[in-house]
């Protein structure tokens, strides 16, 4: 997975006309190894020869080239994954107490049934929508322990 996942991430900042740097790899393969939203906080931790501030910066540039998406929890803190046309359609649970941010795969059925709402939704509002996403808003078993 994660050579094709670089081979995608060239081609995304090549459009964008940026290049895929090793900083930039670094990030993407420490965004591969969490294998779930994480923070710039938990990024350094996981790389901490990069710096902070190049982080935020090629965190910025992966975003913008389609590699990257920003996941906003419910803590002051944005957490970083994969872009999901690269790691499989996927949701989040988000704990209201901690802010963590968690993915999940519901069972195809609940996927299916998500997506004929959308498509009454898009055919009552003419709204052509493109892509979707849940987020479960609740307490993590850390928090209610």
């Amino acid at each position: 997975m994660a050579e094709d996942v670089h081979a995608v991430a060239a081609r995304r900042l090549r459009r964008v006309e940026q290049r895929y740097t090793p900083g930039r790899r670094a990030l993407v393969d420490a965004l591969i190894a969490a294998g779930r939203p994480v923070t710039i906080g938990e990024l350094g931790a996981a790389r901490p020869h990069l710096p902070q501030s190049t982080t935020y910066r090629n965190l910025g540039v992966l975003e913008q080239a389609g590699v990257v998406r920003r996941v906003v929890g419910t803590d002051e803190f944005s957490r970083y994954e994969l872009a999901e046309e690269l790691t499989g359609h996927h949701h989040h649970l988000v704990c209201v107490s901690c802010g963590a941010v968690e993915d999940f795969e519901p069972p195809s059925r609940l996927e299916r049934s998500l997506d004929a709402v959308i498509d009454s939704v898009a055919e009552d509002t003419d709204f052509r929508a493109e892509s979707h996403r849940l987020d479960l808003l609740g307490t993590c078993a850390t928090c209610r322990a």
